[in-house]
């Protein structure tokens, strides 16, 4: 039986955050019922096409998840057969939850929190648009840990407008005092026609400069690591045991399957997504056209396939497994990319060792240009 696992978008936020450029809306909370009546139909079809899959993972992302009634979260897993479900992930803003909220995710089969703090710095947080306060996100916290939530990650950002390592040094011991199982750090990207853009193009804020964002990230890396957590991929540390593993089905090829507007899925050696078009979305699941809401990215052939396996597997902090390239194709990656290997390994950024193909720790800091050979 065919392993898969499911992205779910839900696209309602309070909020649009300064620097998201995901397909989300605030103020459209007149469409959230036709919405999730539209995503539970494809829901749906999708499950009576694909009845020989067994889903191992379930990820709900936004948007803000917890955003809308808990009521929605609970029919759309309902749909599923989740006995063999090992992960199910919801995405939490603090501010957005109450105690029976969690509790009726907790009976639904939710078993992991990603809770979106960014910074313990209030000042930072209503720099980006956040719609909470350090004090909000402790609640949130404290009453998963009260409702019996054993799988928490929290979301960090780094590289933030006037965020300086004191900041970071704050908002990591303030985590680390909460102990939770996971933590994910990303790097502020500005993405065009984002409000963060707009304010930067009016000299309004003002952001780290890239080797002061790369301070930050090595002084993360070493806090968390001091503190009893694996670097197991470039933005993420986990406890032992508690790597996601939806992100880590994804890292390594596996197929999934994305519900829901402008949701992406890989399946078949395809990579296809759902347009962003929420009125279109809706009116062609209403009509049962679900195949209108599709658009085809990419039909892979062998070689873009063993292209993509390296350039996401080198996202890991262990790297591509050679064996088990060569158990997938058949091929041993030393040979197929010997020039591209040749080159960044002289370029000290991967170091080949007697299995492993691996980012060295100027590759982490230039990720972007080992990916790129991959391309």
């Amino acid at each position: 039986m065919k392993k898969i696992g499911i992205y779910i978008h839900i696209p309602f936020c309070k909020q649009k955050c300064y620097y998201c450029d995901f397909v989300s809306f605030a103020n459209r909370e007149e469409l959230q019922e036709r919405y999730i009546k539209s995503l539970k139909s494809e829901i749906s079809n999708f499950l009576e096409q694909n009845k020989d899959s067994e889903i191992s993972t379930i990820y709900i992302g936004g948007g803000t998840p917890s955003f809308i009634d808990s009521k929605y979260i609970k029919e759309i897993l309902d749909l599923f057969d989740k006995r063999n479900c090992v992960e199910i992930t919801i995405e939490v803003n603090p501010g957005t939850v109450d105690k029976e909220k969690l509790l009726v995710y907790k009976r639904a089969g939710i078993n992991r929190l990603s809770i979106g703090l960014q910074s313990s710095c209030d000042e930072l947080l209503k720099q980006i648009g956040r719609i909470h306060n350090f004090k909000d996100f402790v609640n949130t916290y404290k009453l998963a840990r009260e409702v019996g939530y054993t799988n928490i990650n929290v979301d960090l950002m780094v590289g933030l407008p006037n965020q300086n390592i004191s900041n970071i040094k704050s908002t990591l011991e303030e985590v680390a005092n909460l102990d939770p199982e996971h933590i994910s750090v990303y790097s502020l990207i500005v993405e065009e026609n984002t409000k963060i853009a707009e304010l930067l193009e009016k000299n309004e804020i003002n952001l780290p400069d890239e080797n002061f964002e790369r301070d930050m990230y090595w002084y993360v890396k070493d806090f968390l690591e001091l503190h009893g957590y694996s670097h197991y991929e470039i933005s993420n540390f986990a406890k032992k045991g508690y790597e996601s593993k939806h992100n880590l089905d994804c890292w390594e090829q596996k197929e999934y399957v994305g519900l829901g507007l402008a949701a992406h899925s890989y399946m078949d050696d395809v990579r296809y997504s759902n347009i962003e078009k929420i009125d279109r979305y809706i009116e062609n699941c209403e009509s049962g056209n679900f195949e209108k809401n599709k658009i085809v990215q990419e039909r892979q052939n062998n070689f873009a396939k063993e292209q993509e396996y390296m350039l996401i597997g080198l996202r890991k902090i262990d790297g591509v497994s050679i064996q088990s390239f060569k158990n997938k194709f058949g091929e041993n990656p030393i040979f197929v990319f010997r020039e591209e290997l040749n080159k960044l390994v002289n370029e000290q950024l991967l170091v080949i060792n007697i299995d492993k193909i691996k980012l060295t720790n100027k590759g982490l800091d230039l990720a972007n240009l080992v990916w790129e050979e991959f391309v």
